[in-house]
């Protein structure tokens, strides 16, 4: 049975010839929606832990994050099994592009990782910045993460993204002009957004040019602004089906090799408020397995 899109498990595979994992670390920065910059609160949704709350402590070196992060995981894996070094937490190339390029060639010298893949916001990507890219590209390759999230400025606005969408159709271009794959975050089940306003952020990221997609059901975390206005009723949590019906319609709209690299994201179970359904993982995998396979 294989399943009805290009996976990410089946692209890496292709790709490196073996099993591939994500080694997710951290680095000493922030994001321009947190120190003022262009806001203080963060976007609406994100945690304290600015989305990296499975990752390691910045307080180890990047080899000692890595070594961590296997450590996690080598009893269930192949021993040939390869890692992907992830920046996950906060905007990764919110720095100086010095410290940046330290840190992708620490993780880059590690013998177990295979790739690089940075997440960060397209507002963010300096000259300087892509200079480092380009050049550590040339070492081992790199995958950027751009949280798009929507292309409807009213609700980029409420989530308090801070940056309009033409920038994101500017970072994609330059990125891809530097040889750099390009994975695109989009959220469904935002605030006052439609299914047909949903689909059509992916339409809208396919046409500019999207290496990868990694879809997620908005979910509320404690402690986030987003729980005030859960509270109060002012916001759905999608169920489980529905998001999926949403996801399937998605999925048709990928050409075959834009690579699938997450079907919905489930928060850290602590401060969970909804959709619950989110939180029970192997559930989850299994419902995606029956329901997409072909």
């Amino acid at each position: 049975m294989m399943l009805s899109y290009l996976d990410v498990n089946t692209y890496l595979r292709e790709r490196f010839g073996v099993k591939v994992y994500k080694a997710s670390i951290s680095l000493d920065v922030t994001c321009p929606n947190r120190d003022g910059t262009k806001g203080t609160g963060g976007c609406i949704f994100c945690s304290s832990g600015g989305s990296g709350e499975f990752t390691s402590s910045k307080r180890l070196s990047i080899a000692e994050q890595i070594d961590e992060a296997i450590a996690k995981v080598s009893n269930k894996v192949p021993e040939d099994t390869l890692y992907i070094a992830y920046f996950q937490s906060f905007t990764n190339t919110y720095c100086e592009a010095s410290y940046l390029k330290d840190a992708i060639l620490a993780a880059m010298a590690h013998s177990k990782i295979c790739m690089v893949s940075i997440a960060t916001r397209p507002d963010c990507l300096p000259d300087s910045i892509m200079e480092v890219l380009a050049s550590c590209n040339k070492v081992k390759p790199i995958m950027v993460e751009l949280g798009l999230q929507t292309i409807h400025e009213e609700t980029a606005k409420w989530i308090r993204r801070g940056y309009e969408t033409p920038i994101y159709d500017e970072a994609v271009a330059k990125l891809k002009s530097i040889g750099i794959e390009v994975i695109t975050h989009v959220i469904f089940g935002l605030k006052g957004e439609t299914e047909d306003m949903m689909l059509d952020t992916v339409r809208h990221a396919v046409a500019v040019g999207t290496d990868g997609i990694k879809f997620t059901c908005l979910y509320i975390l404690r402690g986030t602004d987003l729980e005030k206005e859960y509270e109060e009723g002012l916001i759905h949590a999608l169920e489980q089906e529905e998001y999926f019906d949403i996801v399937s319609k998605a999925l048709s709209l990928l050409p075959p090799n834009v690579v699938v690299h997450r079907l919905t994201g489930d928060g850290p179970k602590k401060i969970l408020m909804a959709p619950l359904w989110t939180a029970n993982k192997r559930s989850v995998i299994n419902y995606i397995n029956k329901r997409f396979k072909s």
